[in-house]
């Protein structure tokens, strides 16, 4: 059943974050000290950074280079900039991260949107995984591995080096969709309409930013954005909807996910994938997150076709809050499916014509055994099933044991629960009960494949191991 792999955080694997001070004057004051270094000597210290750094980060002349052209608001345009100067400052705006300096944990797992060059018989697989660091601020991250034909698990080795995406300044929006949105947020009034109507159906962020500045010169001149609720929620609203992509050459396990919104500021948490087919056989990828900015947690979602570009979307409706939302992988009877915990105790199913709106969750199972006393959840997307559509789920139970079950629901009608686990389908046994947070057994998703269920979990927070089960063993414990 437990499969003896493990993967452990490395703090070995650091990225380069931007630092950045709190005053425009921080900034100033220490662009000028640099400048006020020799040529020499500031030539010397470029030369030491390079050479300190540059096993450590790929690219890392252009990198810093880069951080140095954001700063150029701070540098007086008369003065000549040597390149090496221009490292030595960019350098001083920047520090390394390490990323899974404190925990490793709660992966989910699909197939690779890549099958090519396997031999036959195997399948290879994707996973995310919830990356923390110092602050607690968590992250995600990616490995990658490929099953034989007898799904034995061979993980690739990851790279030594991490890389944060870039973040597309530009990005355009669907103007009916966000029209939406903001009636969602109780923002459609005179004034909302008047900065939309000259939007495109399909309009950029700039054009978005020049409408409602244009809007408020007419009726408040002299007025930010932040200073009129209705054009800073609208502002907000699209700054919440953003897309990010990694560089050409980046490679799957290179690439990390840091919050870059105020509602991610202390952590995009437990993705649970999707790799969701449409009516024409399409298939697209979703992952739901938790969104916590240090007091508020917020289901949302990110959706990618190769893993390179990715969509971060707000979801909207009474039914977003809390945390656990799963959605099934296809549409049932014509509509979107979600899994979610509303109350933080019992599971509850959504339907929905639009993926981005979640109204009238409905109770679909509250805890029962022992073991799941306090609450349950599920435990990343349902997977389809001839028996029905099978959904792993945690129990917190006496001490805040966290343990892993089962139910099933009919494929026609997932409201409708066919069976539940008594008994736990797995439970943190004594080695993998201490760590971050001590007892605690949990996934974000499973991969069926040749009649075994192949299952990621993360062990008391701090690192990730396999188990596989039989599918007919766990039907069986089912009914």
């Amino acid at each position: 059943m437990r499969t003896g792999i493990f993967i452990r955080p490395d703090p070995n694997r650091v990225v380069l974050r931007a630092l950045r001070f709190a005053t425009k004057q921080e900034h100033s004051d220490l662009i000028g000290r640099a400048l006020a270094l020799t040529e020499k000597n500031a030539k010397q210290n470029a030369e030491f950074v390079l050479k300190d750094f540059s096993s450590r980060h790929k690219n890392l002349k252009q990198r810093i280079l880069e951080r140095f052209s954001w700063l150029k608001d701070y540098v007086p345009e008369d003065i000549k900039i040597s390149e090496s100067r221009k490292i030595l400052i960019g350098s001083c705006f920047m520090y390394e991260y390490s990323a899974e300096s404190a925990a490793l944990f709660n992966p989910s797992i699909i197939a690779h949107p890549d099958q090519s060059k396997l031999p036959p018989g195997s399948l290879r697989f994707l996973m995310t995984l919830r990356s923390t660091g110092e602050g607690h601020i968590s992250s995600i991250s990616f490995r990658s591995g490929v099953l034989d034909a007898k799904n034995k698990i061979q993980m690739d080795a990851p790279s030594r080096f991490l890389c944060e995406p870039e973040l597309i300044e530009n990005p355009t929006y669907n103007k009916e969709l966000f029209w939406k949105k903001l009636s969602d947020m109780g923002l459609v009034n005179d004034w909302s309409r008047n900065a939309m109507q000259g939007l495109g159906g399909q309009f950029s962020l700039t054009e978005l930013r020049l409408s409602l500045q244009s809007t408020l010169n007419r009726t408040s001149p002299g007025k930010k954005f932040d200073d009129d609720p209705v054009a800073g929620g609208m502002w907000h609203l699209a700054k919440s909807n953003f897309e990010i992509s990694f560089a050409d050459g980046v490679e799957l396990s290179e690439r990390i996910i840091f919050p870059v919104i105020s509602t991610h500021s202390n952590g995009i948490e437990d993705v649970r994938l999707t790799a969701f087919r449409d009516e024409n056989g399409k298939t697209v990828y979703y992952g739901t997150y938790t969104a916590y900015d240090g007091r508020n947690v917020l289901p949302q979602l990110f959706v990618t076709e190769d893993f390179r570009s990715f969509k971060f979307v707000t979801l909207n409706g009474p039914g977003i809050k809390n945390k656990g939302m799963a959605l099934f992988p296809r549409k049932i009877n014509g509509k979107f499916v979600m899994l979610s915990r509303q109350d933080g105790e019992n599971i509850f199913l959504m339907v929905s014509d639009n993926i981005h709106f979640w109204n009238d969750p409905k109770i679909l199972a509250r805890p029962e055994q022992a073991w799941e006393l306090l609450k349950i959840g599920n435990c990343g997307s349902p997977i389809e099933t001839e028996a029905g559509w099978l959904v792993l789920t945690h129990g917190v139970g006496p001490l805040r044991k966290y343990c892993l079950g089962a139910m099933l629901l009919d494929l026609q009608d997932p409201s409708k629960v066919i069976g539940r686990t008594k008994e736990p389908l797995l439970c943190p046994i004594e080695s993998e009960r201490e760590g971050y947070v001590p007892n605690v057994l949990y996934t974000c998703g499973a991969l069926l494949r040749n009649g075994q269920l192949i299952l990621p979990y993360g062990m008391s927070d701090r690192a990730i191991s396999f188990a596989i089960f039989p599918l007919k063993d766990v039907l069986s414990a089912l009914k």
